[in-house]
């Protein structure tokens, strides 16, 4: 969906009614170029029949951060307080964007929130995210504040050092604007939020939807830490080992503990909580199971900093599926592998094909 498509949409959602010329005014754009973009849009199967009557396909909305990720990655082993020759890559990111983009791949309709400004990196952001086929008729342009950007420094191998987040944008993404389309949010077949959002919108997302499931990815212990009384809302919890030991203040550092920290965890109310164990793979507590799934090794992983938000995509499109958590789990490992194996953030080459082509090659032909 092409920017100015996304734009024609969005004034379709306001007002289905509103007529083409009215449409070409406030665009600024001819007549005949809205009939062209609303001829593209029904050949989509976006807009349906007369009226422009918008199709009822199920989608999924993300909410939370778009960035601009820029890694930084030496030729050879790190040294710190040093210069190290490498390579700088820019590349379209953010925990919210990255899981929108990464479940479009999947071919899921998906419909992103996020805040980002009124600046280049914005415009580099919507126009990828686009390409990408994400709906971004809901994100937010701020005119004045920058669009967030992600610094991460990697090892030669591919794996994070170190990082810094600029993201005072998220702020903007408040309730009082999130309820300008309370009526989208509760057309949701799935919620997926990442905890960038201010505490205050955390808690109006996680209290304000009964009737659609919430997928968490708690992004850093602390930012997770402003959902601990929220935990009632949350189907599936996303944290990592260190965030989910700081949510539940237990101090253990064994794996002995995971089976305590679910308990924990589902006594707040969480029906699934998946713990990223980094190279150990996951540890995933349920009414289906408890257990700890090994990771799925690839031979060359380029750049680690997408997996996990192609391991929730991957989550949340099993959801829709309606997959038992066994194959949900594989299915979720198989798309964080094919992620990793690319320079950027996200992988374009990500595709059902790929990932089942992945998840068939360890988890079946391995064992035949």
């Amino acid at each position: 969906m092409s920017v100015r498509e996304s734009s024609v949409l969005a004034l379709v959602r306001s007002e289905p009614m509103i007529s083409q010329e009215a449409m070409a005014q406030r665009l600024g754009i001819s007549r005949s170029a809205v009939a062209g973009h609303i001829m593209s849009l029904t050949k989509k199967g976006i807009i349906e029949g007369r009226g422009y009557v918008l199709s009822a396909s199920p989608f999924v909305v993300v909410i939370g951060g778009a960035n601009i990720d820029i890694h930084g990655m030496p030729a050879h082993k790190l040294v710190e307080g040093d210069s190290n020759v490498g390579t700088v890559l820019t590349c379209a990111g953010g925990v919210a964007r990255n899981i929108a983009e990464n479940l479009s791949r999947l071919g899921t309709h998906v419909r992103l929130l996020a805040p980002i400004g009124l600046d280049k990196y914005g415009d580099f952001l919507h126009q990828h995210s686009v390409d990408a086929g994400v709906d971004m008729s809901f994100v937010l342009r701020h005119p004045s504040l920058s669009t967030s950007t992600y610094l991460s420094i990697l090892n030669h191998q591919g794996s994070m050092q170190v990082a810094i987040s600029d993201m005072a944008i998220m702020d903007s993404l408040s309730p009082a604007y999130l309820k300008n389309h309370e009526a989208m949010l509760k057309q949701a077949e799935l919620m997926v939020i990442d905890c960038n959002l201010s505490e205050e919108t955390l808690e109006y997302l996680l209290t304000s939807f009964p009737d659609q499931a919430k997928f968490v990815d708690t992004v850093s212990t602390r930012k997770a830490l402003k959902i601990k009384p929220y935990l009632k809302g949350v189907h599936t919890l996303k944290p990592s080992f260190a965030e989910a030991r700081a949510l539940a203040d237990i101090k253990g550092k064994k794996a002995d503990d995971l089976p305590r920290l679910a308990d924990w965890f589902h006594e707040q109310g969480v029906e699934r909580l998946v713990i990223s164990l980094g190279d150990a793979g996951v540890f995933c507590s349920s009414a289906q199971e408890q257990a700890t799934h090994e990771a799925i090794k690839t031979s060359k992983p380029v750049n680690t900093d997408g997996a996990g938000d192609a391991f929730v995509a991957g989550l949340a499109f099993a959801k829709l599926q309606q997959w038992d958590t066994p194959r949900s789990i594989g299915f979720a490992q198989a798309a964080a592998a094919v992620t990793i194996s690319d320079k950027s953030t996200n992988n374009s080459a990500l595709s059902i094909q790929q990932v089942e082509k992945v998840y068939q090659n360890h988890y079946v032909n391995s064992t035949e």
